[in-house]
């Protein structure tokens, strides 16, 4: 008895340890979770380091698909950011 007290007291640690949710909004209700994902995966998580990315760039990103981007390109221009600007 003993033994599964003690089990099952290793087994919640570990489960409170794995199973941490992260809170991150950034664009939550703008564009859909995998595009919400992949820039996450690149750490961009405000619209000033998304402005220092060109378009082409992010579209890149696994994840991103047109609806995406123009869903995020509203977004940007509501709040008067935009991409950088690819070199020719």
């Amino acid at each position: 008895m003993i033994n599964l007290v003690i089990m099952a007291k290793c087994l919640s640690s570990i489960y409170a340890v794995n199973h941490v949710v992260k809170s991150n909004n950034f664009l939550s209700g703008i564009i859909a979770a995998p595009a919400r994902r992949a820039l996450e995966r690149e750490k961009i998580d405000s619209l000033e380091k998304l402005s220092g990315y060109s378009e082409k760039e992010i579209m890149k990103l696994h994840g991103f698909g047109r609806n995406a981007m123009e869903k995020l390109k509203n977004h940007m221009k509501e709040h008067q950011v935009s991409f950088r600007n690819e070199l020719l």
